[in-house]
């Protein structure tokens, strides 16, 4: 989508940036001191790939504007103990509101549901406040968008949140943006398949930029992978974990489907485009 109100992307940092722009709910002062030490998100997709398994990072997403309402009625404490008790590397929770009905209340329902997975604040992150929210509600680990911001911007989120004992996945969707991502020290960079701004999908998109991402850099593929086929195909690809949102969320089985991915073996075909 583009046109007068510009990009899909625009519109929802727009409405990103208002809501923190108004009235903020009450919500206790984050005081890093009194919380215990969030378990490591790339401690575990590196012990994952240690183990030869592919480390999912399983999302609770309520809906999505690429393709609607998905669960609008999902229990993020059950969803999450479910992933966990499948063995997810960690676990996404989507709290964005307006475009994909996630809320803070999310993600402390699913911390309080777990005791071991770590937890990815999935958002659009604009500001150093919700990242001290994500801290404060239990994350692990929070995305930052790299289009969203300048170089001196994201090094300055990265700093932020690794004061606050936060680790960082560092979204990218092209080559300018693996560049500057690559000017930080976040360790897990994401390689989002679908392109924020039109919502068009590229599953080749991984294995284009997965060599010119460091070997001391965790991979994550993120979007779009629809079976073990998928799967497969990224681990070839060179990836260390998948991020999956709407497969498992509307699997009939979201632990067995979330195991077949993990125990995907890697096949050297083409990755589709």
């Amino acid at each position: 989508m583009t046109g007068a109100q510009g990009t899909y992307l625009d519109a929802i940092v727009r409405d990103v940036r208002a809501r923190l722009e108004g009235p903020q709910p009450a919500r206790p002062a984050l005081d890093a001191m009194e919380l215990a030490a969030p378990r490591s998100l790339v401690a575990e997709i590196r012990a994952r790939r240690a183990m030869g398994e592919l480390a999912i990072i399983a999302e609770i997403k309520r809906r999505s504007p690429s393709v609607g309402d998905i669960d609008l009625g999902v229990s993020p404490s059950a969803r999450a103990e479910e992933y966990e008790r499948a063995g997810a590397a960690g676990i996404s929770v989507l709290t964005e509101m307006d475009h994909f009905g996630g809320a803070l209340t999310d993600l402390v329902a699913a911390r309080a549901s777990t005791a071991r997975t770590p937890l990815l604040r999935k958002d659009f992150i604009v500001d150093a406040r919700q990242l001290d929210e994500a801290r404060a509600a239990g994350a692990s680990a929070a995305l930052l968008i790299a289009a969203l911001h300048d170089g001196v911007a994201l090094r300055d989120l990265v700093a932020h949140a690794h004061a606050l004992e936060l680790e960082v996945l560092l979204e990218v969707h092209d080559e300018a943006e693996l560049e500057r991502a690559l000017t930080t020290d976040a360790a897990l960079i994401g390689v989002n398949h679908r392109d924020l701004r039109s919502f068009t999908l590229d599953l080749g998109l991984s294995a284009r930029l997965a060599p010119a991402i460091p070997s001391d850099r965790v991979i994550v593929a993120e979007s779009g992978v629809r079976g073990v086929a998928d799967a497969s195909r990224l681990r070839a690809a060179g990836v260390d974990a998948l991020l999956v949102g709407e497969t498992l969320m509307r699997a009939d089985d979201p632990g067995a489907c979330l195991r077949s991915l993990a125990t995907a073996s890697a096949v050297t075909t083409e990755v589709a485009t």
